[in-house]
């Protein structure tokens, strides 16, 4: 229920007010991987040098463009069959994170360098755990998690990554990789590394019979198939004041802005429970259906949703509803990306949406739920991209809008743009 004291709209107003500084930093998370972690995005925003030369669509529209591969596919004695050369004093190096010491080095690489509000008081923050989860789902290649080590010392100061995946565009089933994290170490940008990271990660994908990706930007290069635009959800709002990553606006009280974010103590789905291990069938099949509506999406296999879908403490939670003949009816998960609060001893807890289906209630009802599971868990902001059918539950539960736009796009891929509601992949 809405706040029944605000009846002359003003207090609608100070509520925006109030989650202005909520809006302005979790918007990075588009725009700061641009500039903050993706360098080669920062390099190439103003006059796209490297990405014309990349098979992408250059025109404004993809329908300009036959729907299909743009270069076609190499026979694999057509292809470059040694690295790239690297600057003087660098030298390539692939990552194993299942090893705490080179897990380590990468969460230190993203941490420091990634992505950090202009002001420098927010960093986020993956975890250790939520890269392994990240980073090695079925058919992941330790030659796919791309490193640049220093010559002398063999410190890592570049890293890019390459999951597969299989992404259903249209009516085309395709083999792809997810690029991510892409970093480069800050001292280190004017080397320009990234482009050719990107080239060599391409060069190494490409020897395994794979030509495509799909990858998202903060920034518009040569084209995006889509956008989304974050919207975030106040969980904890007088943490968010105390921490000063929110204001308490003119004649707004505290106990006024926690009535007006107060959610039930419990779901509404009382059968509502984690997902387990012998979910996993279920929790394929409904979703597989959901994600058939939507003309951008991942074909999950029954391993990839075991992989990315059961709970891991800290990393991921995936709550599941069943009927009464133990049918799975519905789905929530979501992922957790905190940020370090520099200045604080404090972490900022952020709840990702991840994937959602509702089938026995209202698809409110069922974020509703996993609105009040994530704060139980003790998460302080709630955040959705308006992917998907998303915009169904945003205004009714109180999300606020972002300002920063996330663009998706397919590497060596044209077809026409897509609406956001039409693309059914979340990316981390």
């Amino acid at each position: 229920m809405a706040n029944q004291d605000n009846n002359d709209g003003g207090e609608e107003r100070q509520l925006t007010e109030a989650e202005a500084a909520i809006i302005e930093f979790m918007k990075q998370k588009a725009a700061l991987e641009a500039r903050g972690g993706n360098a080669a995005a920062e390099e190439e925003q103003t006059e796209h040098k490297f990405w014309d030369t990349q098979p992408m669509p250059h025109a404004t529209s993809g329908a300009d463009i036959p729907e299909g591969a743009i270069v076609p596919n190499k026979p694999k004695e057509e292809l470059r069959d040694t690295p790239y050369t690297m600057p003087a004093g660098f030298e390539w190096s692939n990552v194993d994170v299942s090893q705490k010491e080179q897990r380590d080095e990468v969460y230190e690489l993203l941490a420091a360098n990634y992505v950090e509000d202009d002001d420098c008081q927010f960093r986020f923050d993956y975890s250790r755990a939520f890269l392994e989860w990240a980073l090695t789902p079925p058919g992941s290649r330790e030659d796919f998690l791309l490193g640049v080590r220093s010559s002398s010392k063999g410190k890592l100061v570049a890293f890019i990554s390459a999951v597969p995946a299989k992404v259903q565009v249209r009516d085309n089933l395709v083999d792809m990789v997810e690029i991510n994290f892409l970093c480069v170490h800050k001292k280190l940008r004017s080397k320009r590394l990234a482009p050719v990271l990107i080239k060599e990660i391409t060069r190494r994908v490409n020897l395994t019979g794979v030509f495509q990706a799909v990858y998202t930007a903060g920034v518009v290069l040569p084209v995006p198939v889509g956008s989304a635009r974050y919207h975030h959800r106040s969980l904890n709002p007088k943490k968010l004041v105390n921490v000063g990553f929110s204001r308490l606006p003119p004649r707004m009280t505290m106990a006024r802005l926690q009535k007006l974010y107060k959610l039930p103590t419990t779901t509404s789905k009382l059968n509502l429970r984690p997902m387990e291990e012998k979910d996993v069938e279920g929790v394929h099949a409904l979703l597989t259906t959901y994600l058939e509506k939507f003309p951008l999406h991942v074909a999950f296999t029954k391993e990839e949703i075991a992989h990315w879908m059961l709970p891991r403490e800290g990393v991921i939670h995936s709550y599941v509803a069943t009927n009464d003949e133990g049918t799975i009816t519905d789905f929530c998960s979501y992922y957790h990306l905190p940020s370090t609060i520099l200045g604080h001893d404090d972490t900022l807890n952020a709840a990702y949406s991840f994937y959602n289906v509702a089938t026995s209630v209202d698809l409110t009802e069922l974020m509703r739920d996993s609105l009040i599971l994530a704060k139980q868990g003790g998460s302080d902001v709630f955040n959705a991209l308006d992917l998907m059918e998303n915009e169904r539950f945003l205004s009714e539960l109180k999300f606020g809008i972002g300002d920063g736009n996330l663009q998706y796009y397919l590497y060596n891929w044209a077809c026409p743009a897509m609406e956001s509601k039409e693309i059914g992949i979340v990316l981390l």
